[in-house]
């Protein structure tokens, strides 16, 4: 539930957006890039989120249906224009957003009384961000999804700090931990990293933010740490710090959701947590050494091949 829009981005890496000429474009939008990883995976996936009645909407309506991604709850609002991000790709580790998103995205209008909350309940795995939390009427639409669920099967909350997706005007900007808080207190997994962590707790290292996460309320705690792996812990003791998988970086920006979407997956096989975490990681990986986001999300076959590899 969340995010969804139009990625443009430059065929050339290393090349500023002022100066780039042809740009590819892409499905984009983070809950949306996991739902298709986890469809390449084999899982049944679907989106609630709004589009534009645009040709941009048209266009993401059509990727989701060929990634098999079910869009029977992507609506159209015809106020607001399709959402567009710009990237800049210079690898290894600087890839900045520019999001277009005014006067107001449309999957930011989703509103409670038009959930299928039956389904919401239903799902085996429900993931929601905190950019969904960013504005209303979707951080009631959020919470109420959440609260639907009451920590019925797995309840992913995707940190997903985005400070310029909240307001920039002191008078109307919402303190994000008070709202981060009720959103964990129904969530069974919280995914972060460190700055993510900070926002949502007040601690950014990566022991001290999962505890601090376990104690909000969820079962599991995954601190994603760059280049230094990954760190999960489980309320019940269990712990895992997986190294990365090292890939020649092209493009960092779908590696989180190629990771929640195969972190997904592997809690739905019900995988023994490192195998989950191992997995996790070098799907991130695969993408992170492609261009795009959405169609860079790997098959299982080949991030089982990239594991046999790097074992």
């Amino acid at each position: 539930m969340g995010r969804i829009g139009v990625d443009l981005y430059p065929l050339r890496t290393g090349v500023p957006l002022a100066e780039a000429d042809t740009f590819g474009k892409f499905l984009g939008g983070s809950p949306t890039n996991v739902a298709v990883a986890a469809a390449r995976l084999g899982r049944r996936t679907a989106v609630i989120t709004r589009t534009g009645a645009d040709p941009f909407g048209a266009y993401l309506r059509r990727e989701l249906r060929g990634f098999g991604v079910d869009d029977r709850w992507v609506t159209e609002v015809a106020a607001y224009p399709t959402p567009v991000t710009f990237c800049e790709i210079f690898p290894p580790d600087h890839f900045p957003l520019y999001f277009y998103r005014q006067p107001k995205a449309p999957d930011l209008e989703i509103h409670p009384e038009e959930l299928d909350l039956e389904a919401v309940r239903a799902a085996r795995v429900f993931w929601m961000t905190g950019t969904g939390l960013s504005e209303e009427p979707s951080r009631t639409a959020t919470l109420a999804a959440l609260e639907a669920r009451a920590k019925s099967g797995i309840t992913v909350f995707d940190l997903d700090w985005r400070p310029m997706l909240w307001s920039a005007k002191p008078e109307e900007r919402d303190e994000p931990r008070d709202w981060y808080a009720r959103a964990l207190a129904h969530a069974t997994v919280a995914v972060g990293n460190a700055e993510e962590c900070a926002i949502a707790t007040g601690e950014s290292e990566p022991w001290a933010a999962a505890r601090a996460l376990l104690a909000a309320g969820v079962e599991l705690a995954v601190v994603k740490r760059g280049p230094e792996g990954v760190l999960a812990v489980h309320r019940d003791g269990r712990a895992v710090q997986a190294p990365p998988v090292k890939v020649e970086v092209v493009n960092g920006l779908g590696a989180g959701d190629a990771f929640g979407g195969a972190l997904c997956h592997g809690l739905l096989g019900g995988w023994e947590l490192e195998r989950v975490v191992r997995f996790a990681n070098a799907a991130g990986a695969i993408v992170a050494s492609r261009l795009a986001c959405s169609t860079a999300m790997p098959e299982a076959d080949e991030v089982e091949e990239v594991l046999a590899s790097w074992r």
